[in-house]
């Protein structure tokens, strides 16, 4: 048996997340959907945005195309409905909205060529994906065609699986450093279940900064977002505060200028750790200075997935990357595509 195999066991939704453009995500995509067609597992196939066409449409370069196998399920938007070179038979006229038309759901009667794309909206994916589920399929992978971030957010699938590659970096050490890096940033402990957490998740809704005792008492920031903000919140901070809420993206400006004493002080939380964008070496600055982060939920990676070829024109030796990045990380289940 098949990784897919072992996957549609354990999870009914995947999301497959590129690190960067290029990185290999749809050729893990059909990676997956041809052990789909050797294990007989009966797959489901969506998108954030649009994918399957030959020809990137923000580079112009060529792309792999996505080939599905007879009674998959595709999400498909009316207006690309008509390009399919599969034979599709509309299953589901859907209330969600593209870009390009109304979603239909469809099931593939003759194998081919399709132009897949779903929901930009995590709940709306996430409603898509039961649908798809209802009318039989055993597994849903979405494909992370334009926001590669977002659609890791653990609300939308089971796990993720992450696509990386040479295009990160010319140097194979970086890549592998960037990816473990991810990795440990998804990884990031949840907030336990308490009274932290039910301050939290019951006062969240305007999305603004929070600082919250041990008490779980709430002094809300009259900040649209904690971006440059680092000044006003380290003068927010009081002998009280211990931990400090970032509904929005963390970078370096959210803590910079934050004193070394009430960093000691208090701990992060975020939703989930796409909120993250800090590099690797300013994250270990900050863990050396006693700076602790949770999150109300982490993101479980299933697998890996790499990819030695960048489309500059160089490559790594496929079996060094792939030694290399198990070395690193040794408990995710790592593949590459090409091999």
């Amino acid at each position: 048996m098949g990784l897919l195999h072992d996957l549609s066991i354990k999870y009914k939704t995947l999301s497959i997340v590129g690190m960067a453009k290029n990185a290999g995500k749809t050729t893990a995509l059909n990676y997956l959907i041809e052990e789909a067609i050797d294990e007989g597992v009966a797959l489901g196939v969506t998108s954030t945005g649009r994918d399957g066409e030959s020809q990137d449409l923000v580079t112009g370069t060529e792309k792999p195309r996505v080939y599905l196998d007879q009674d998959m399920l595709v999400a498909v938007p009316s207006l690309l409905y008509d390009l399919a070179d599969a034979g599709l038979e509309v299953i589901k006229r859907t209330n969600y909205s593209t870009a390009i038309g109304t979603l239909l759901i469809c099931r593939v009667r003759e194998a081919g060529y399709v132009q897949i794309a779903g929901p930009v909206i995590n709940a709306e994916q996430k409603m898509l994906c039961q649908d798809m589920l209802g009318l039989g399929s055993q597994l849903i992978l979405i494909d992370g065609a334009i926001d590669r971030k977002s659609i890791a957010s653990p609300d939308t699938s089971d796990a993720i699986i992450l696509s990386t590659g040479a295009v990160l970096s010319r140097k194979l050490n970086k890549v592998v450093e960037e990816t473990a890096h991810v990795v440990n940033l998804y990884r990031t402990p949840e907030l336990e279940k308490g009274v932290i957490r039910d301050a939290i998740e019951n006062n969240n809704f305007d999305d603004k900064i929070m600082l919250i005792s041990d008490a779980g008492e709430i002094k809300k920031l009259d900040l649209v977002t904690g971006l440059g903000a680092a000044k006003e919140i380290n003068g927010a901070i009081d002998e009280d505060t211990r931990y400090i809420y970032i509904p929005g993206a963390f970078t370096n400006s959210v803590i910079c200028d934050i004193s070394l004493k009430n960093l000691k002080q208090v701990q992060f939380v975020l939703k989930d750790p796409t909120k993250i964008f800090v590099n690797a070496m300013d994250w270990g600055i900050y863990r050396k200075k006693g700076f602790r982060l949770s999150v109300l939920k982490n993101i479980e990676i299933a697998a890996i997935t790499v990819n030695p070829w960048a489309p500059a024109g160089y490559t790594f030796d496929n079996r060094f990357l792939l030694e290399e990045m198990q070395k690193a990380i040794p408990d995710i289940p790592i593949i590459d595509v090409r091999m």
